[in-house]
């Protein structure tokens, strides 16, 4: 069992450190990283760089309030510092592995606050809803502001969204349909007849609990104010980068919104901080703007690095913030958290 479980964690560090490794051994393949020091100490305008970063703090921390904010209406009412630094802690240790984070996040506040970890991570899932919307939100907007960029980069990645429609005909889509719904039914009853069902059914309950929670939050136009805060400090710390560099500079809003909505739905492939598919996606729009090809390499690198370097410090100053946290268990390593057992899941 011990074996097993080992064999299972080293997948899950190794095929996303090892397909974001891929990728960027092939964008960079041939690639004179010597240059990258001139390019950083004599072209770079740090002062934009600098300024970008306290949005990339302020996005967490209203990540976190925000969290604080759909858990009261559920009966628990953490502490925000706690909120805050189990969020910081959540965004360096998906690091290690990628979407280990909204587990730990909730094993923080279990461990510190006492808050169920079935309800915390049923606001989770809340919260990922709200993103979702917002996302959508954005990226039809930047999709309707430039729809020719946006063909022009499905073709230019080989993804042509009305092949894949035309792959099922009507038949072929409604027999997948029922064949989806009949599965689902199999395994409702398989699941019935586990021993582990009733384990389960507490903790979807609790997870449901934590989903419904939205419906009772107290004050709504502050969770707006937070979703839409978070969504708006992700952006200007991307947008203002722009400015460090002569060749992304004068490109104006409409790219930098573009490429941010490309780079923020190419994080959702499973590697450390989206490292690879960000640099594939955000590269490919820059050079569809009329960006050299090395200089978009440097931009996705420089930036990228930097942004995970953040994530980096702010994971260690919530390690040691909640070491001293009142009536805290002392972290020793990200491993002493609280998260599911195999028996829950």
């Amino acid at each position: 069992m011990k074996t097993k479980k080992l064999r299972n964690n080293i997948i899950k560090i190794a095929l996303p450190l090892l397909l974001g490794s891929a990728i960027l051994y092939w964008m960079y393949r041939g690639f004179d990283f010597s240059s990258i020091k001139h390019v950083l100490f004599h072209e770079m305008n740090w002062t934009w760089m600098i300024l970008s970063l306290p949005f990339g703090i302020l996005a967490q921390a209203f990540r976190g309030w925000r969290w604080k904010q759909t858990l009261e209406p559920i009966g628990e009412h953490p502490r925000s510092s706690v909120c805050v630094n189990a969020i910081f802690l959540s965004y360096a240790v998906s690091l290690l592995i990628p979407r280990i984070g909204e587990f730990a996040r909730c094993g923080v506040l279990n461990r510190y606050d006492k808050v169920p970890f079935s309800k915390a991570i049923g606001t989770v899932v809340t919260e990922r809803v709200v993103d979702t919307i917002i996302v959508m939100l954005i990226t039809a907007i930047a999709f309707l502001m430039q729809i020719g960029v946006f063909v022009n980069f499905f073709s230019k990645t080989g993804t042509r969204i009305d092949d894949i429609f035309r792959m099922f005909s009507t038949t072929g889509w409604i027999v997948t349909g029922i064949c989806a719904i009949a599965s689902l039914i199999l395994f409702y009853f398989v699941l019935r007849h586990l021993s582990i069902y009733n384990k389960v059914k507490e903790m979807l309950t609790g997870i449901w609990q934590g989903i419904s929670s939205l419906r009772s939050v107290k004050n709504i136009p502050l969770f707006l104010g937070y979703s839409l805060g978070i969504w708006g400090c992700y952006f200007l710390h991307y947008y203002l980068t722009f400015f460090c560099f002569d060749a992304t500079s004068r490109l104006g809003l409409s790219c930098a919104l573009v490429s941010f909505v490309v780079g923020s739905i190419a994080v959702i492939v499973p590697t450390p901080n989206g490292a690879g598919p960000w640099h594939f996606a955000v590269k490919t729009m820059l050079i569809l703007y009329g960006v050299a090809d090395t200089q978009a390499l440097y931009f996705v690198l420089i930036v990228h690095t930097v942004q995970t370097l953040l994530v980096i410090l702010l994971g260690v100053y919530s390690w040691i913030a909640l070491s001293f946290t009142k009536g805290a268990v002392a972290l020793t390593s990200p491993s002493k958290l609280t998260y599911p057992t195999n028996e829950t899941n």
